[in-house]
């Protein structure tokens, strides 16, 4: 008997990678800009890595939340209804990013110029705070009455959701500068390596701070550690960022974004496990959402997943072969737009 629930939520969980890595670099990006581009056409620079590639990116995020409410609408109902105005702002957060970024080339005005690249900064700067305070709710779980969340936004900003939000920050920020390191040369690339090591250094101290925290704050998410095989998803988290940490340091181009993308997706991985079976762990009568209780019919879940098997593929494809066409240094003297 296959167990659709459980495929379902890996599924789920390797579209959260999926976005986490290939988006996670753009919003690194835009948190780092102010930082590492000086220059107008340093910033241009900036804007043509992932110009080419950005929009196609947040299409995992969208996907994912389709999937969730197709596989789960349980989960979706309680987390999009409690989590509305906070949505409302990541919504909000990812436009403004859209919008600076296909505005800021209309004027070479360098005032317009300023306005546009502050908003690309501030929409990256939110949309992984927001993302990161999102899953760590979900982390340490949250308080249910009949099943809903009813405490607003401001019962999301607890300081375990803020420090997990931060750490957010820096492994995005981690993951631009790993991508810029990879597609810029010049003096953009070397402001790039050093803000990657800074952002290094932050990651692995919130790391540690939010490891220590959940033991406090959300033990239950300890429970599947117990056995042993699943230590290997720390195990590898650990060897990737301490491999993407060495490459920085080391003048490496290609290791430092594929140890960073393997570090995030393999801290995931670690979320994926402590949940597992819980989707949305409630934290005052213990009636957690699971994937049994949330889970559509097994029809549904049947239907989707062969469109799935036949859709995913494709898809995979196409990213390959944009990817493929991209991956180019990126010269001031191609600044985007």
């Amino acid at each position: 008997m296959i167990d659709l629930p459980t495929i379902w939520f890996l599924l789920i969980g390797v579209l959260l990678v999926g976005y986490a890595v290939l988006d996670g670099f753009d919003l690194g990006v835009g948190m780092l800009s102010p930082f590492v581009a000086r220059s107008a056409a340093q910033r241009g620079q900036l804007m043509e890595t992932i110009g080419p590639v950005w929009d196609g990116n947040e299409v995992w995020l969208l996907t994912m939340g389709g999937a969730l409410f197709a596989a789960f609408p349980l989960v979706y109902a309680t987390v999009f209804s409690g989590f509305y105005l906070a949505l409302m702002l990541l919504l909000f957060a990812l436009i403004l990013r859209a919008v600076a970024m296909e505005f800021r080339h209309h004027l070479e005005d360098p005032r317009w110029l300023r306005v546009w690249d502050g908003a690309f900064w501030l929409g990256s700067f939110l949309a992984a705070l927001l993302l990161g305070v999102a899953i760590g709710n979900i982390a340490r779980g949250l308080p249910l009455t009949g099943g809903e969340y009813t405490q607003g936004l401001l019962g999301l900003l607890n300081p375990f959701s803020l420090c997990v939000g931060l750490l957010a920050v820096t492994m995005f920020a981690m993951q631009g500068a790993s991508w810029l390191v990879f597609r810029t040369s010049g003096q953009v690339a070397s402001s790039a390596r050093r803000a990657g090591r800074i952002a290094w250094v932050f990651f692995v101290v919130l790391w540690l701070v939010v490891t220590a925290f959940s033991v406090i704050d959300a033990p239950d998410l300890w429970t599947n550690y117990t056995n042993p095989l699943a230590w290997i998803a720390p195990l590898l988290f650990v060897v990737a960022t301490a491999v993407t940490g060495y490459a920085i340091w080391n003048g490496h181009e290609r290791l430092p974004i594929l140890g960073s993308s393997l570090s995030i997706a393999a801290l995931i991985g670690i979320l994926g496990q402590g949940l597992y079976p819980t989707l949305v762990p409630d934290r005052t009568a213990g009636s957690d959402i699971t994937i049994s209780t949330a889970a559509s019919s097994d029809l549904s879940l049947t239907v989707m997943l062969i469109i799935t098997l036949i859709g995913v593929p494709i898809v995979l494809i196409y990213t390959v072969f944009v990817y493929s066409r991209f991956m180019h240094k990126v010269g001031s003297a191609d600044s985007y737009g």
